[in-house]
């Protein structure tokens, strides 16, 4: 028997993600705050609902969400509130601060509800796919109910225990490495097409070689070819993870002096108007310093 299931937030991430759910069967009710992005999920069979609550379909109903940012997450969260029930779970999906993912655990908890951290890996043509990675992390009973269910989307789960926090601890963690090896792909392309050598076919032999694994591969052609549109990973999203990294970082005395450095290159690329680019487009600051022009970009 298939999960009922509410799904709030259908951006590049949580559309396919959904689509995923009704292609494995789940009766599934979505919201978002532009519902004309719902529109393909309606004409596929997903039931509409015109406010957060309206996506729980009992007090011990099971809850998706994928968000862009801490405000969103809590906003939702109390919204959902005012009808799950004890019993019920919500995975929070999105990418954000531990603080809050916390927070959220601690006021779902006063009702007797779930919220388990599930943070993914993996850009929406995985999504599309099934192939995200998931950590998760939370209440050990919530998290055998909510996994056959999100098995539609994922190839794989790493459980992070009880605490949900340490799930977007492990996030924030992964994209601060994601981040850092863009601006080290950009530099290195950069410099080797300054001196004469094709970019592309660098990017080629080290993802092939050295660096033999998606993110080189996939980021490093994007980087190479300096395709930074469509966004799959939009570059001010990227600026907010990074200044999640920066805050939990600060708060438990870990100098990072590399993520200060992506952090101003991101928000200097935001000034230029970048904003909306894929966070690839950290080579757009980086071909800038080398005295390229962006304003075409």
């Amino acid at each position: 028997m298939t999960q009922p299931v509410g799904f709030i937030g259908l951006g590049n991430m949580g559309r396919p993600m959904a689509q995923r759910l009704l292609d494995a069967g789940h009766p599934v009710r979505v919201h978002t705050r532009s519902m004309d992005k719902a529109a393909p999920l309606l004409e596929a069979g997903a039931e509409r609902a015109d406010t957060p609550a309206e996506v729980v379909a009992g007090p011990d109903a099971l809850v998706i969400s994928m968000l862009p940012d801490d405000g969103a997450a809590e906003a939702v969260s109390d919204a959902l509130l005012s009808r799950l029930g004890a019993g019920g779970v919500h995975v929070s999906m999105s990418t954000i601060s531990p603080d809050m993912a916390r927070h959220l655990a601690r006021v779902h908890g006063d009702l007797g509800a779930h919220c388990l951290a599930g943070p993914v890996f993996g850009r929406p043509d995985a999504a599309a796919a099934g192939r995200l990675w998931v950590c998760l992390a939370g209440d050990d009973g919530a998290k055998a109910r909510a996994r056959p269910v999100l098995e539609a989307f994922s190839q794989g789960f790493y459980d992070y225990g009880a605490t949900p926090e340490t799930a977007n601890v492990v996030k924030l963690t992964g994209n601060f490495l994601l981040a850092s090896a863009l601006e080290a792909m950009a530099e290195a392309f950069t410099f080797a097409e300054k001196h004469g050598v094709d970019r592309t076919a660098v990017a080629q032999q080290f993802g092939e070689t050295l660096f033999a694994c998606p993110v080189y591969r996939n980021y490093g052609r994007a980087i190479a070819e300096q395709a930074y549109s469509p966004a799959g990973f939009r570059l001010d999203l990227g600026h907010k993870d990074v200044n999640l990294v920066l805050d939990a970082a600060g708060k438990a005395g870990v100098p990072m002096p590399f993520a200060s450095h992506l952090q101003d290159r991101l928000l200097a690329l935001m000034a230029a108007g970048k904003g909306g680019v894929d966070w690839a487009g950290i080579g757009l600051g980086v071909s800038r310093d080398a005295g390229d022009s962006i304003d075409d970009a």
